[in-house]
């Protein structure tokens, strides 16, 4: 499950209603942003407090500790399927800025054992 946390916003999480995050990003093109590295960054940044947020990267930011914390019990399924396919390419691609994810908001490696199992059954070593 830790599989639908770390990029949330990217794919749509923000702003939490009472039923579930907003479905204000669900289209978001995922793949532009995994292929163009400024874009990537710039998320990454404002995750990290290494840099300026936009507003998304803001609802992200205030969002993803309850979406951690949650295991994700307020995601939409594409929310959930659009996380995944983040996770996945930061994990096999990007292990640097994964790391850099997990250190921060995963400081006790609580979230990585909880999920770790799903994580696993989908084909992603966390």
């Amino acid at each position: 499950m830790k599989v639908a946390l770390i990029f949330l916003a990217v794919v749509a999480v923000s702003l939490a209603k009472p039923d579930g995050y907003t479905t204000k990003y669900d289209n978001v093109d995922l793949d532009e942003i995994l292929r163009n590295q400024r874009l990537l960054n710039n998320y990454v940044k404002c995750l990290l407090d290494e840099g300026n947020c936009t507003n998304d990267g803001k609802e992200l930011k205030a969002s993803l500790p309850d979406a951690l914390s949650t295991g994700c019990s307020k995601c939409s399924e594409k929310q959930r399927a659009g996380s995944e396919k983040v996770i996945r390419y930061l994990v096999n691609e990007k292990p640097q800025i994964w790391s850099k994810l997990a250190t921060k908001y995963d400081p006790k490696d609580e979230y990585r054992q909880k999920f770790q199992g799903e994580a696993k059954a989908r084909g992603i070593e966390v």
